[in-house]
């Protein structure tokens, strides 16, 4: 490893991640379409790709690793390993969620899926993802930014489908099983959001040094929404 220049190691990890990001966000986004269509062999295709999605982000934390250990490096490039280990396992994260949502397919379908609008919020989270990503390769701290920011516009359709779900459950005849089935997938697509928002964070970090964590305040949010 010490034979080649740093900054291509680097550079060649970066690649794998972002070509991991895709690979997740494609799942992400198949699993979206499976629950709303029903189709279940595009689930089957869902829990394969995420045990591919495992073994990469297990060979590149293992890579990193070895690059710390091997390179010892200091600085910059220190933080850029450290950013990359967080973001990969947050990404290894998302896989998970693409997983626990088509777990929920029996109790959903094309109505219910339209009526909370989950491909809208779907979209959002995988763009925020995206553009975290993004900002991740360009040390672009402004779009990093701009995605912590974005997180309150998917916190907010989570809050109103949570809102939806309350008042759908005072109601005679209802269907608990699929209400608490909406809530789920809603919190998974608000958790991808979350992600998202921790790898801006992470580049954030990357960029100027600066931790930014523990501001979230969800629940509280939550619970708000059910007195406005």
């Amino acid at each position: 490893m010490s034979e080649r220049p740093v900054h291509e190691y680097i550079k060649e990890l970066s690649e794998a991640l972002v070509q991991l990001s895709d690979k997740v966000l494609q799942n992400f986004r198949e699993a979206l379409y499976a629950v709303t269509h029903q189709d279940v062999q595009s689930a089957r295709k869902i829990r394969i790709v995420d045990d591919e999605i495992d073994q990469t982000e297990v060979k590149l934390e293992e890579q990193c690793l070895a690059f710390l250990a091997l390179q010892q490096p200091v600085a910059r490039d220190l933080r850029t390993m450290v950013t990359m280990i967080k973001i990969n396992d947050d990404l290894e994260r998302i896989g998970d969620l693409a997983v626990h949502i088509i777990e929920r397919m029996p109790e959903l379908g094309p109505e219910v899926m339209g009526r909370y609008e989950f491909e809208k919020m779907g979209n959002l989270s995988a763009v925020m993802v995206k553009k975290a990503i993004e900002a991740f390769v360009s040390g672009d701290k402004q779009l990093a930014e701009k995605v912590c920011e974005m997180d309150e516009d998917v916190d907010a359709m989570h809050r109103v489908v949570f809102k939806k779900v309350a008042d759908a459950m005072k109601a005679c005849n209802t269907d608990t099983e699929q209400l608490l089935a909406v809530l789920s997938v809603s919190r998974y697509i608000e958790r991808m959001a979350d992600h998202a928002t921790r790898i801006a964070r992470e580049v954030i970090y990357l960029v100027t040094g600066e931790i930014v964590r523990h501001t979230e305040d969800t629940f509280e949010k939550l619970i708000q929404s059910l007195k406005d």
